[in-house]
């Protein structure tokens, strides 16, 4: 058990929020300045993962772009899966702004926990002070500068310009195309292992934060995590049933679709991977929902690669509970810019493994609302929690589109 990073992680954060609790309680001036000067490394290992977040952004929204365009270059229904998915990635999207809106209001993030994290956060967001206008968004857009955009943390026109930079490698000359994309590639790759060198370290890191966490906050952290792991969950499970919806509004038989995704939910509870799923997917959408094999041959692994229906509501999520952490007010246009990066980081960030994908996710939802990143290694601990619920989500959303697109072939 001890070799897994997630049995790890947690067991770090729980030691180190105890200790960091402790420490508050019964320890002297010596414990607090150890602790203190021990949340250091904390910080030093949460930097080592900032400095990918841009390279490795940039790189899978340019080979990500080049994968949809090589798909979409398949055929109509190809085409029909895509524009389908991107659809229900921005539903996604919008369902979590609407979802936050009911759930904040009806159990409020407020408590010693919340403002112990928030006083000892390294840098507070000026977002109410600082919200652009309309037209400053608009303009902001294409940046003048990429490198200092990126410097400065704009990491909306650096998302833009990564996706005018991916269609227009689409429009390459074939080897030169390849080239430029096998480029890519391997810088992907090579943020990837920087990363996963990062999180190997991950005990450490979260222990170290975690001490500085509950040197502040004491036993109310604990509370204020069981109040992020309940939204995150809750976001999950309300997307499940907007995909199922989605079925049944596809013309999609309702009984049959839930008896048929059940026995993979199952699946997807227990591997809490939409890949491991895949076989399970076609058996189901072959003989209990009557999918055509050239439809479930090409849908499934089109949406297994560029779709997670609960990508946008859980890494948005994520960056909504910092918002009420921090008690800030992002103006509309920022969350307009910030629904954009959700379903942009979403997609693109499918085919990276999960604690990479929750920080190159999430990481660039909050810069955009111009959140610090630094209560993330903190939440990326119980992250095995609401993983489970986004794995049982996604698999839905794979078979709901499938169904719809089946009786749109059939139609």
């Amino acid at each position: 058990m001890l070799r897994s990073l997630s049995v790890r992680v947690i067991i770090a954060l729980v030691l180190g929020l105890s200790l960091g609790a402790a420490a508050a309680a019964f320890g002297g001036d010596l414990a607090r300045q150890a602790i203190e000067l021990i949340a250091a490394v904390g910080t030093l290992w949460l930097n080592a993962l900032r400095m990918t977040v841009a390279p490795l952004i940039f790189a899978v929204m340019v080979t990500g772009i080049a994968g949809v365009a090589d798909a979409a270059a398949t055929g109509r229904l190809a085409v029909r899966a895509l524009l389908l998915i991107a659809i229900l990635m921005t539903v996604s999207a919008c369902f979590a702004l609407g979802f936050a809106r009911v759930f904040y209001a009806v159990w409020p993030v407020v408590g010693p926990g919340v403002e112990a994290l928030r006083a000892g956060a390294v840098a507070a967001p000026e977002i109410a002070k600082a919200a652009p206008t309309f037209v400053g968004f608009v303009s902001g857009l294409a940046p003048a500068n990429v490198l200092k955009a990126t410097s400065e943390d704009a990491i909306l026109p650096m998302v833009v310009f990564a996706a005018f930079f991916g269609f227009a490698v689409t429009r390459l000359p074939e080897p030169r195309r390849a080239a430029f994309t096998a480029f890519f590639e391997s810088l992907g790759e090579v943020m990837v292992t920087i990363v996963r060198w990062v999180l190997w370290a991950a005990p450490v890191g979260v222990f170290a934060l975690a001490l500085g966490v509950g040197l502040r906050a004491g036993a109310g952290a604990a509370g204020v995590l069981l109040h992020y792991v309940s939204a995150i969950v809750l976001g999950n499970i309300g997307m499940t049933l907007v995909a199922i919806l989605v079925a049944a509004m596809g013309r999609v038989p309702l009984g049959r679709f839930l008896r048929a995704v059940a026995p993979v939910q199952v699946t997807a509870f227990a591997t809490q991977s939409s890949l491991a799923c895949l076989p399970a997917m076609i058996e189901r959408c072959r003989d209990d929902l009557a999918v055509p094999d050239r439809v479930s041959g090409l849908v499934l692994p089109l949406a297994v690669s560029v779709f997670r229906i609960t990508g946008p509501v859980a890494n948005f999520g994520v960056a909504l509970f910092v918002v009420q952490v921090y008690g800030v007010h992002p103006s509309a246009v920022q969350y307009l810019g910030a629904t954009f990066v959700a379903v942009a980081t979403s997609m693109a960030s499918v085919g990276l493994p999960g604690q990479v994908s929750f920080f190159a996710s999430i990481a660039p939802i909050c810069l955009s609302l111009g959140l610090p990143v630094d209560l993330l290694p903190i939440l990326i601990a119980v992250e095995v929690i609401p993983d489970i619920f986004r794995t049982v989500g996604n698999v839905t959303g794979d078979m709901a589109v499938t169904a719809v697109l089946a009786k749109g072939e059939a139609a």
